[in-house]
């Protein structure tokens, strides 16, 4: 490749991650929010031990896991002001925070797995029967088109896979609506049978 092809491929590369950087993390928790019935968030569990750290990995630690799930778990429910309470507890399984790599050829990439349960505090009971898991991934979005190692910082991939991971507890949630005295979801129906009615 010419030196001046590089040149500019490089300047745009620079570009790219200043437009990114600059960026405010995009969150769609301000308008309203999702029926929930009687749910009001009580206590905001989340345990982080020896989570699996991905190959090629930038590292956090646990307490800045903590805070940043915390955080997004608190940002995404807070808004609910059911009846009842309802205590969250999420265990962050394994991360990978995707770090300055070649573009297009390794485009570092974010993921995060965690473990939720869910409790209710007026039964003391747990209302899932196992741990729910739900992996994650970063937005596909300007900046992370080549890998968000090449244009986010450590603490907005993060926070980006934290309000991810917020958002994919509230749609199990919702899968759930009996948990929250609303009418259980229908029964989707099963796959249609052929054959000789004779």
């Amino acid at each position: 490749m010419p030196f001046a092809a590089i040149r500019r491929f490089a300047a745009g590369l620079v570009l790219l991650a200043a437009l990114a950087a600059c960026s405010a993390t995009p969150s769609d928790v301000a308008g309203p929010q999702p029926d929930l019935g009687d749910f009001k968030l009580g206590y905001n569990i989340v345990v982080v031990k020896e989570p699996q750290i991905g190959p090629l990995s930038r590292t956090a630690t646990d307490a800045e896991w903590e805070a940043a799930l915390k955080a997004a778990i608190a940002e995404r429910f807070g808004s609910y002001e059911g009846e009842k309470l309802y205590h969250l507890g999420l265990k962050i399984d394994a991360y990978a925070l995707g770090q300055i790599g070649i573009p297009v050829l390794v485009k570092p990439k974010s993921v995060l797995v965690v473990s939720a349960n869910i409790f209710d505090n007026r039964s003391q009971t747990k209302l899932n029967a196992e741990a729910k898991q739900l992996t994650v991934f970063e937005d596909l979005s300007a900046g992370t088109v080549l890998g968000s190692g090449l244009t986010q910082t450590r603490e907005q991939q993060m926070e980006r896979l934290s309000r991810n991971a917020a958002a994919a507890v509230q749609n199990w949630l919702l899968e759930n609506p009996e948990w929250f005295g609303l009418p259980p979801l229908p029964e989707k129906p099963g796959p249609a049978t052929t054959g000789d009615s004779n």
